[in-house]
């Protein structure tokens, strides 16, 4: 799998878990999007494809029934205008 290739190279943007294999796609595109760089954030989308990272984002970014989302508001805001514009 590529995005598992692709997170072991960055184990640092998910220290909390060494079970890098069977993350689900949405932790690795939150943490790449939260806590890794602009390079990150490029070959992530190239490794997944722009509209499918838009749309893990979109789902994960809306508060959920008891209102929590874990985007920070600058990156939700920031990713929002993004991927509106480029997805």
């Amino acid at each position: 799998m590529a995005l598992g290739k692709f997170i072991k190279k960055r184990k640092h943007l998910i220290w909390w878990t060494e079970n890098h294999d069977n993350l689900e796609d949405s932790a690795i595109v939150e943490a790449v999007l939260t806590n890794g760089d602009w390079d990150d954030v490029q070959k992530l989308i190239k490794t997944l494809g722009i509209k499918k990272v838009a749309k893990i984002f979109r789902e994960k970014s809306r508060p959920s029934a008891a209102g929590r989302q874990n985007y920070p508001p600058k990156t939700k805001r920031y990713f929002s205008r993004y991927f509106d514009k480029y997805a």
